[in-house]
């Protein structure tokens, strides 16, 4: 499910990574650069796609601008309580689809970022609204408590 950034041709606009996301109402693959406007809709049958992608050290701010509300997952493969987590996150991409972006942040891999978002433990969860920190879950929450913290922020609907 979590699409990762592919390489682009040169110049500016077809250097920003490029993520595959895939339709949950028709299975269609999307091709999806970073916007700070809207939210990505499926090409073929038009419903909001599920926003989950990865991003590391040297895309995650164009990964982190966003229209919606963003959701920083900082994780690692072999913490028990990321892999825990995955799954929600992954049922939140597809219920709030349109109201979402999640990006995930591999912090073995992308050590800088994991200190730039002072990821002291993990999994962190940090709600970025407008390019803000807005709030920080750190530990594993079960679905209906991360949903309750989330809400506040998935209301407004992306234009």
């Amino acid at each position: 499910m979590v699409a990762g950034p592919q390489p682009g041709a040169a110049g500016p606009v077809e250097s920003r990574p490029v993520s595959t996301l895939v339709c949950a109402s028709c299975g269609a693959k999307n091709r999806i650069r970073p916007s700070e406007r809207g939210a990505p809709h499926c090409g073929k049958c038009g419903a909001a796609l599920p926003w989950l992608v990865s991003a590391t050290d040297d895309t995650f701010e164009v990964e982190s601008r966003a229209a919606v509300a963003v959701l920083v997952d900082l994780w690692a493969p072999w913490c028990g309580p990321c892999r825990f987590v995955a799954p929600i996150l992954e049922a939140l991409a597809r219920e709030y689809a349109g109201r979402l972006k999640i990006v995930k942040v591999n912090v073995d891999e992308n050590p800088r970022l994991a200190q730039a978002l002072d990821a002291r433990r993990i999994p962190t969860l940090v709600v970025l609204r407008d390019g803000r920190t807005v709030d920080r879950i750190v530990g594993a929450l079960p679905k209906p408590d991360l949903v309750a913290r989330l809400l506040p922020y998935l209301l407004k609907r992306a234009s």
